[in-house]
């Protein structure tokens, strides 16, 4: 049994009188005061707090039955015979609540109770999953960073320089920009972007896979050995 169903919160006692919430707080400070540490006020009003429009946390009291029957006092007249009124039907309230709970079997309690946990896992589960799941898109979206699109950049120069024979060569010379163009459309056809900067960070290893294993289209290789071979023969014939 929970003790503060027992009693009233101050907020909603200046509901129940009319009055601002600040004045009824007013009121019961000094009711306290007047009482004195002797007296025991907290067996009368119990300080707390409630939680307002703001979501903000603001203090309060809770009246016990006691604390209702003093803070009556105060009052004369009609709004002193509404406000008992009220607060003597809401402590009725309260208390049938009570032995409601009480009388029911322990059994269909424990099945509540049980069923009430089992939708809050549930939530949670669900929340988690959806936590997962927009982590892993995040993850399949995420591009990679500066050093990666480096390292793309630099191991694809080395492959198309390797292929047209070395910087020196006469293919570097003559088609090195036409085979740099032949390898990145290759490139962004296979990882269906628009640049290589676009690729996402978990397909990285595979690009630096397919750099590895990129050749050239067979009309560029017999271009490529024909300028070489050319070049080759120009040496030769100088030689002689």
């Amino acid at each position: 049994m929970n003790q503060l169903s027992r009693n009233i919160p101050s907020t909603e006692v200046a509901e129940m009188v009319g009055r601002d919430h600040n004045e009824v707080l007013k009121d019961v400070r000094r009711i306290i005061a007047q009482l004195g540490e002797g007296n025991l006020p907290q067996s009368y009003f119990i300080e707390s707090t409630y939680t307002n429009s703001q979501n903000k946390q603001q203090p309060c009291f809770l009246l016990t039955k006691k604390g209702c029957e003093l803070y009556g006092t105060r009052m004369t007249g009609k709004k002193g015979t509404q406000f008992a009124v009220k607060y003597i039907e809401r402590f009725n309230e309260m208390e049938q609540h009570i032995e409601k709970q009480l009388s029911q079997d322990p059994i269909t309690l424990a099945l509540e109770s049980a069923l009430n946990t089992r939708k809050q896992l549930q939530s949670i589960q669900m929340e988690v999953v959806e936590v997962k799941e927009t982590v892993q898109n995040l993850v399949v979206t995420m591009r990679i960073d500066g050093n990666q699109e480096a390292q793309i950049s630099k191991r694809g120069r080395e492959v198309v320089i390797a292929a047209l024979g070395g910087k020196e060569s006469n293919a570097y010379k003559k088609i090195s920009r036409q085979v740099f163009s032949a390898f990145w459309r290759d490139f962004k056809n296979h990882f269906e972007v628009p640049r290589y900067g676009e690729i996402p960070k978990t397909r990285f290893a595979e690009s630096i896979k397919f750099i590895s294993m990129w050749q050239q289209s067979t009309t560029l290789r017999m271009e490529i050995n024909a300028y070489n071979q050319q070049a080759l023969k120009l040496v030769e014939g100088g030689a002689k």
